[in-house]
């Protein structure tokens, strides 16, 4: 086990150190800051005198390597459009975006699993073949248009929920949170929804494949000639397997909710890292850029290990594999 997990920080560090290697080359040919910063009627004294107070006249390994050590340490240096500490912006967004990622991920599980399983268990029913047929809908959509659709009806037509916005938000220490209030959570519901439904459609496929394939193995056979009833059958004994390979999916889809909330983050103008980072963008804002990047790749690897930690238990396939040395 220990050097099993040895192994998985050790190729985790090896991968956040690609990222950030590869984030920080690409953003050098992005544009050139230090023209966004003082217009294009600057004199070429101050270009060049910014450009060394910001230390974009030092060699390209060299800013890597001080950008490398700083965020080690969870500095990232200052924003080159606001002037402030690029991680002091982020954990100010951070809260925000985590926020919405877990709800719409809590919807996502919580109706994504049940309507798999129902179409799995009851393929060919009319229900089952409305449930495949929003799930096509769900997955052909992209993100802005369902976000608008939401607004549409339910903002601007029904009146029930605000169309933009985070609402009241509670500060506990250094984190702030809207879901101890009901206004946050009457904000958060049209935003949740939208990054969830691509979420669901995908959860609720990969359940009923699943299912289906595991319904067909020999060991369900023998629970069924032994006369076990279906309810046992079904959640005690296909389902359970069900969730293996499910579980690796949802796991990573938490990264992916927080990574690609950029687009929902836009359309309901949601104050998180996706919001900040489109922001950074247009302002071709390197560091907070670089920072995005390396902090999404931070969150896949830590997901990944934890993934992968839990897959190691569940699975005793694993656990004999590694102690035969496989």
């Amino acid at each position: 086990m220990l050097a099993f997990v040895l192994r998985r920080l050790f190729q985790a560090v090896i991968v956040m150190v690609a990222v950030a290697f590869i984030a920080f080359m690409l953003f050098q040919y992005v544009g050139d800051p230090v023209v966004f910063l003082l217009g294009q009627d600057a004199k070429p004294d101050q270009i060049a005198r910014l450009r060394t107070d910001l230390g974009l006249d030092q060699p390209f390994f060299v800013q890597f390597w001080h950008f490398l050590g700083n965020a080690a340490q969870g500095e990232f240096g200052l924003s080159l459009r606001q002037g402030a500490k690029v991680s002091r912006l982020i954990g100010e967004r951070f809260p925000a975006t985590l926020e919405l990622a877990l709800v719409a991920a809590l919807v996502a599980v919580l109706i994504g699993i049940p309507m798999g399983v129902y179409a799995a268990l009851r393929r060919g029913t009319f229900m089952s073949q409305v449930f495949l047929t929003l799930s096509l809908l769900g997955v052909s959509l992209p993100t802005f248009l369902i976000g608008i659709l939401l607004i549409l009806v339910f903002a601007v037509l029904l009146g029930w929920f605000p169309s933009f916005g985070r609402g009241n938000v509670t500060s506990l220490g250094w984190w702030n949170t809207g879901l101890l209030n009901t206004d946050g959570w009457h904000h958060i519901v049209l935003p949740a929804v939208t990054l969830a439904i691509f979420q669901l459609t995908l959860i609720m496929r990969l359940v009923r494949a699943e299912m289906l394939e595991v319904l067909r193995t020999d060991y369900i056979k023998f629970a069924r000639a032994r006369g076990l009833p279906d309810r046992a059958i079904h959640f005690g004994h296909a389902l359970k397997n069900t969730l293996v390979p499910v579980m690796t999916i949802i796991g990573l889809q938490l990264g992916t909710l927080i990574a690609f909330s950029i687009i929902t983050e836009t359309v309901f103008q949601w104050p998180g890292m996706g919001l900040l980072f489109i922001q950074a963008v247009t302002f071709v804002d390197i560091p907070v850029m670089a920072a995005y990047l390396c902090l999404i790749a931070l969150i896949f690897v830590i997901i990944n290990l934890v993934v992968d930690l839990l897959y190691f238990a569940v699975d005793p396939r694993l656990r004999v594999a590694n102690a035969g040395g496989h």
